[in-house]
């Protein structure tokens, strides 16, 4: 079966395939090469020259400008736009401005951390933008829960910290020791 008739190969790889190209470095061949991203043109004068570049370029999407609002520091429009971790909210007077709009995190009770008791319990937000709790002293104090803690104490074992839980059957409370993790039978 040559490679024309196999349906696994992609329309830009046979495009590709009939077209030489040339690379810019060092003047040599460019094949198509596979990596753990996917496929991409590397010089085939590798390793003396490293040169790469995707198959098919990545399609920018133009700032869309946000009607009617305001950016809190120059007062030009904010605008949506594609940054190198996806879609933001940020001032379209870039670079004069370099206002970007985050999502603010929910404001905790003062709740003392039941580990430490030094520190306070803070809503953080992970690099793949999913909410968790832990002390406000880290490094010194490792206290972390992935959900919402609330103040009370555990029927079990008298952790003094529960966690709020939304479940199919509604809200739940559970003990925040990861020993006990016991529902609790009412709420605090």
């Amino acid at each position: 079966m040559s490679k024309s008739d196999n349906p696994l190969f992609s329309h830009h790889e046979h495009a590709l395939e009939k077209e030489y190209q040339v690379c810019p470095e060092c003047g040599s061949e460019l094949s198509i090469k596979h990596g753990k991203s996917g496929p991409f043109l590397g010089c085939v004068n590798y390793p003396s020259c490293a040169y790469t570049r995707p198959v098919v370029e990545n399609e920018r999407v133009e700032d869309k400008i946000l009607q009617g609002s305001e950016c809190p520091k120059c007062n030009h429009n904010l605008a949506v736009k594609q940054g190198r971790y996806g879609m933001f909210i940020g001032c379209s007077n870039f670079p004069d401005c370099d206002y970007i709009e985050h999502d603010e995190p929910n404001e905790l009770a003062d709740i003392s951390c039941p580990n430490c008791k030094k520190g306070l319990i803070k809503e953080k937000t992970s690099r793949f933008g999913k909410k968790f709790y832990s002390c406000d002293a880290y490094p010194k104090c490792k206290f972390i829960v992935n959900f919402e803690p609330v103040v009370g104490t555990c029927q079990q074992c008298d952790y003094p910290l529960l966690l709020k839980r939304n479940m199919a059957a509604g809200v739940k409370y559970q003990c925040a020791s990861k020993k006990c993790s016991a529902m609790q039978k009412i709420t605090p």
